[in-house]
């Protein structure tokens, strides 16, 4: 019972894995999942604390890197701090836009997400910062790709949690 209990946790968290590529709580709710399992299998010893405290750290530093990278990349290529902030604030609806929009699973919230992190930056620091034009599409340019960075930096996180999960599951 105890590794068919295992097989499913390790499909179910595969499937959430994938959810971290469209900018959702993958990372979180694979630890969700395991944590109810582990409390559940609490005394048959599924899971040991050790496999448990390492997925929420790395769920944690998985959300922090995906969140700040783009008002880093911001800063560093010589944007303000409000151009980061549009960066921020650009991202989520861009997301959104991106994938009705582009209806291709992955593409189109990526690409949403870049283009409305870039667009909120440039719009931030070409409005609130009075940047000109090409100090704005920089700084753009640079949300942009730190939003896709992010993105796959948390996603690789997800495949180390996942792979902590499923040794875990098998190997108490």
């Amino acid at each position: 019972m105890i590794y068919v209990l295992a097989v499913l946790l390790v499909l179910v968290n595969a499937g959430f894995l994938v959810m971290t590529l469209f900018m959702l709580p993958g990372n979180w709710l694979m630890v969700a999942a395991t944590m109810a399992v582990a409390l559940w299998q609490w005394d048959a010893g599924m899971f040991s604390i050790y496999p448990l405290i390492a997925i929420c750290a790395l769920a944690a530093i998985g959300e922090v890197v995906e969140f700040l990278t783009s008002a880093i990349a911001v800063r560093k290529s010589g944007g303000t701090r409000k151009g980061s902030i549009g960066a921020l604030l650009g991202g989520l609806p861009g997301g959104l836009v991106g994938t009705l929009v582009i209806p291709i699973p992955v593409v189109g919230t990526l690409v949403g997400a870049a283009v409305g992190a870039a667009a909120g930056a440039c719009l931030f620091e070409r409005r609130f910062a009075k940047r000109r034009p090409a100090e704005s599409v920089r700084s753009g340019v640079a949300a942009g790709a730190g939003v896709l960075i992010g993105t796959v930096t948390k996603s690789v996180i997800g495949c180390v949690i996942w792979l902590i999960i499923a040794v875990a599951a098998f190997w108490p």
